[in-house]
């Protein structure tokens, strides 16, 4: 089928280069050196709060696992990562308060954990409590997580609720799949076997499945056992001892009443939260630490280096272009006019500069993921974050170059 007046209506259309993207593309060297200043400036930036999410995001796994309505903590602990406990006791008084369907602890320690690939399989079936090596074989740590399996409520992860029969085992434990490689490849060794023995804190401990949740910057892995078999390695006295208390509401009951009733009721030694209370909290402990300010830092530099790169590139342009620019002014343009031209420049680089920084640091964050264990993908807030600072960047770096513009005269330039 065919447009006779559609096609005579284009050809009559005058589609004129923008003089912006003419100064751009004339020198196409500057244009290239240019784009990758730009790119990499957005790499830089995506990095730092690649890692950043990294620090904050990556350490609320744990707390995103957790099942239930409310969470008590210690309010004297503004992080999981320390070892601040509340007495047991609180839970009792919990669970008496109207609106409370069920209270569940949660134990969370340290263990050292023994690579199964440095155990040789003839000195295994030799290995005691008295000779277990502790200063060769004892160097990684991994992070345990306790429960009640009567209680199977308290974490909110399929394939853990799945196995609760294989944790009765004593001395059973289930491993993070997504733990650091230095504890082992456990997954591997696991899939031959129905259990995997290994030494956890100087203790036989067998593997007997795994689940997912992720290394942290703190945690080279994670670990599940039962309450009963912590109690066996740790001593009966560390049940009375929480860190986590995990509440469901009854049904119908209003979350916020039963919150408020907690608090009236509890000492303030302890803090009723919600999941998103608790993980907001967290985010902005590791937020506000020096590793953290540090990688706030290193996007600033970022920023500062993308409008370095960009003033000396637009600079250089206005430079070449100054007589053509004085004549635009003896024509009648305004200063105005010609300070967008300058600032569509500034923009055009930047998007251009953008794309190829958003794919490379979509990259980096998977060969990150790789080699941490540790889960970090591309948010659309952050992606968002960076195209916004940089289109900020560009038009300050445009600003800046345009103080040579606004000052030209024809008359001195002639």
């Amino acid at each position: 089928m065919k447009f006779p007046y559609f096609k005579s209506f284009l050809k009559n259309i005058d589609f004129e280069t923008p003089l912006a993207w003419a100064q751009l593309s004339h020198q196409k060297v500057r244009l290239a050196v240019a784009t990758t200043g730009v790119c990499f400036a957005n790499i830089l930036m995506f990095s730092q709060l690649g890692l950043l999410a990294m620090l904050t995001d990556g350490s609320t796994k744990l707390h995103e696992s957790l099942a239930g309505d409310l969470l008590l903590v210690s309010s004297f602990s503004p992080s999981l990562l320390f070892r601040i406990s509340f007495p047991r006791a609180f839970l009792y008084q919990a669970a008496a308060v109207e609106g409370v369907a069920s209270v569940s602890p949660v134990y969370i320690g340290r263990a050292n954990w023994v690579n199964p690939n440095q155990i040789s399989s003839s000195g295994e079936a030799n290995l005691s409590k008295e000779k277990r090596p502790r200063s060769r074989l004892f160097g990684n740590e991994v992070r345990v997580i306790a429960f009640n399996l009567a209680q199977p409520s308290t974490l909110k992860i399929p394939e853990v609720n799945q196995q609760l029969a294989k944790l009765a085992i004593p001395d059973a434990v289930l491993f993070d799949r997504l733990s650091q490689s230095s504890l082992g490849d456990i997954p591997k060794l696991l899939g031959k076997r129905e259990e995997l023995p290994t030494i956890m804190d100087n203790h036989r401990t067998y593997v007997v499945g795994l689940f997912d949740m992720g290394s942290t910057m703190n945690d080279k892995g994670n670990v599940i056992m039962s309450d009963w078999n912590y109690a066996q390695r740790n001593g009966q006295n560390s049940l009375q001892q929480v860190r986590i208390g995990v509440l469901t509401v009854e049904k119908g009951a209003n979350i916020e009443t039963v919150q408020a009733k907690l608090r009236d009721r509890l000492p303030k030694e302890v803090a009723v939260l919600t999941r998103e209370e608790l993980i907001q909290r967290e985010q902005q402990f590791h937020a506000s630490q020096p590793e953290g300010i540090i990688l706030k830092f290193g996007t600033i530099v970022g920023f500062v280096v993308g409008v370095i790169i960009l003033y000396q590139v637009l600079y250089a342009d206005i430079s070449d272009h100054l007589s053509e620019y004085a004549t635009l002014k003896a024509m009648g343009y305004s200063d105005r006019s010609l300070l967008m031209v300058v600032l569509q420049e500034a923009i055009i680089l930047g998007v251009m500069g953008f794309v190829p920084g958003f794919i490379a640091s979509v990259g980096i964050y998977n060969l990150l993921v790789t080699l941490t264990r540790i889960p970090l993908t591309m948010k659309a807030s952050v992606a968002l974050q960076v195209f916004i600072l940089t289109l900020v960047m560009c038009a300050v770096s445009g600003a800046i170059a345009t103080s040579k513009l606004r000052s030209a005269d024809p008359a001195d330039v002639f």
